[in-house]
């Protein structure tokens, strides 16, 4: 894709250096099928130019476009290297301790998009437990840790509110997740459970629509894309506009290794393909290779594998390296644990804090096997760095050479590195 093209096509003007449009993001990222729907272009506009499409649910141009490139620098399929914010790694289990140092603080240096080669292992941890919440919510995902984690933080005075994701109030979308500031105890208990839709997250920063004090302490919950998103934003120097992702102070990833279109997963595959009937479900789970699709009195509607909904996938999840959620102050996910238990990596002096004041709400034990977390990233980051190789076929120009890349970081890197425009 060259620079400036759409613009050259639009008025034949030439442009100053350093600019590059949402045009430009459209073509390279949402025309052309990779937008894991983020929201992150929406948030780090700085002025408010980009929002989301009521018929596609995805970024678009809502006012004039000044160039300013951050919804390209920033999409974590367009320029931005998000595997650099990636803290240092704690050794795995068995190997030599090592000493890890701590930053949690987002405007630290360190957390700056600076070029430094990932680490392997889990990334920075902690602590590392199997953990499921003494009293789960209904309709609770595996422990019901994190809304444990989200109910304590508020109890506390830590944040404000939490950015989750709900169940859409449309009849027209059952069992569709929509993102939703909870402010409450009786909110996020609402919001237990998981959606495998990807939401816009970031859009819905802009917390001007909520009664929250002046400096508001948000938490957010989300996939480990958006939480790379938040750091990378958190260590610039600009204002993002509307969206006050200065207010994050708490991160959550959810272990993922993909997100689905709503539409082709719940709509077409389950209900017109398997017959599911959407109303009656009560548990949609991907665990262990396996769709789970449960109805409320129990009776499992849907066990196959998930290679079967693949077709449903968003396509840009396969150049994501990071199951691990790596940025974040606490990961959480079921493997590593048994049926009914969480893993949970706590990741950052901000996480740990968040962790004991749940303590008193928690069941804790040792990982049941944190061997099963390092071997599914390395598939991730196998079928990333596959999907990226392939990338570099076919946009060439965007990335470095790909013999340099091998020679420098070699085959099992997490994912090539993009070059400047």
């Amino acid at each position: 894709m060259k620079a400036y093209r759409i613009r050259d096509e639009l008025n034949g003007i030439a442009e100053p250096p350093g600019k590059t449009w949402f045009w430009e993001l459209e073509a390279g990222v949402i025309d052309a099928d990779r937008c894991i729907q983020c929201g992150t272009c929406v948030a780090v506009c700085p002025s408010n130019s980009i929002g989301v499409s009521e018929d596609t649910q995805l970024p678009e141009l809502v006012k004039m476009c000044t160039g300013c490139s951050l919804c390209w620098d920033f999409c974590p399929r367009g320029g931005f290297r998000y595997e650099a914010a990636w803290p240092p790694s704690t050794p795995v289990v068995g190997e030599a301790e090592t000493t890890t140092v701590e930053r949690d603080d987002p405007s630290d240096p360190y957390w700056r998009i600076t070029g430094a080669a990932p680490e392997a292992g889990l990334g920075a941890v902690l602590e590392s437990y199997a953990v499921r919440a003494a009293s789960r919510p209904d309709g609770a995902q595996d422990g019901g840790v994190v809304s444990a984690l989200l109910i304590a933080a508020l109890a506390a005075g830590d944040i404000d509110g939490a950015l989750v994701t709900r169940p859409s109030d449309d009849p027209d979308e059952p069992w569709k997740g929509v993102a939703h500031l909870a402010t409450s105890a009786a909110e996020i208990r609402a919001s237990a459970g998981s959606f495998y839709n990807q939401t816009m997250a970031l859009a819905g920063l802009d917390l001007s629509r909520y009664d929250l004090p002046a400096k508001p302490k948000i938490a957010v919950v989300g996939t480990p894309c958006e939480i790379q998103a938040i750091r990378a934003m958190q260590s610039g120097a600009w204002s993002t506009g509307a969206h006050r992702v200065d207010a994050v102070v708490l991160t959550i990833a959810l272990l993922c290794t993909k997100s689905f279109d709503y539409r082709g997963l719940m709509l077409q595959l389950l209900r017109d393909d398997r017959g599911v009937d959407i109303e009656r479900v009560g548990k949609v789970d991907v665990i262990r290779g396996r769709m789970i699709v449960e109805y409320r009195d129990g009776e499992m509607a849907v066990d196959e594998p998930v290679k079967h909904f693949h077709g449903a996938a968003l396509k840009g999840c396969d150049e994501c390296a990071d199951f691990l959620g790596r940025g974040a102050d606490l990961s959480v996910g079921s493997v590593g644990s048994i049926d009914g238990w969480s893993s949970v990596l706590v990741r950052t002096e901000r996480g740990r804090v968040a962790f004991s004041n749940a303590r008193g709400r928690l069941d804790l034990r040792e990982l049941d096997d944190p061997g099963a977390l390092v071997k599914l990233d390395a598939f991730d980051r196998k079928v990333a760095f596959g999907s990226l190789r392939r990338e570099f076929d076919t946009a060439a120009p965007l990335f470095i050479d790909y013999e340099e890349h091998l020679r420098t970081y070699g085959d099992t890197d997490r994912s090539p590195v993009v070059a400047d425009r």
